[in-house]
């Protein structure tokens, strides 16, 4: 049985026919998933800032049954051409981390996005404390939306850069 407290994990990866050099400008890019994603709706950087750690920006998300709503995030990793990692919610009180991953390999990359739940209260927490007997399907079926908009996501990006 999955337990929210375990930190339920998903990723989702691709191999693209180019460099990381070339794809690094979109995963590092806090607005690109919104043209791929049907939940995440766009971002924008917090007082003028850019990539780098520590830096924090505003994303605005929609899910049809719980509606619209925005959540500050930190980026918590940074190397470019190899790691773009955020927070979502206060770094000491987690409640997503969100990661892109490029594994260059000759002129292939290997695009990785992976994303961890909590361990602080998220969205579905409340949903759990009504229907505790319910855990599993509830976080099973976040995983699933979660892994939906991730695959649009590097399949999205893979499109774009192959294709220019």
């Amino acid at each position: 049985m999955v337990k929210y407290a375990d930190g339920p994990t998903m990723e989702v990866e691709v191999e693209v026919g180019v460099s990381a050099a070339v794809i690094w400008p979109l995963i590092s890019d806090i607005d690109m998933p919104a043209r791929f994603s049907e939940e995440f709706q766009g971002a924008e950087w917090i007082d003028g800032a850019g990539p780098a750690i520590g830096s924090r920006f505003r994303g605005r998300n929609r899910r049809p049954v719980v509606g619209e709503w925005t959540t500050e995030c930190t980026v918590v990793d940074y190397e470019p051409e190899r790691t773009f990692g955020w927070v979502v919610g206060d770094v000491d009180n987690v409640l997503a981390s969100w990661r892109f991953d490029l594994e260059q390999d000759g002129e292939r990359t290997r695009l990785r996005m992976s994303a961890r739940m909590g361990p602080g209260p998220s969205g579905i927490t409340a949903a759990i404390e009504a229907r505790p007997d319910r855990e599993d399907d509830i976080i099973d079926r976040r995983l699933g939306e979660w892994r939906s908009n991730m695959t649009a996501t590097v399949e999205g990006i893979k499109a774009s850069v192959e294709s220019a």
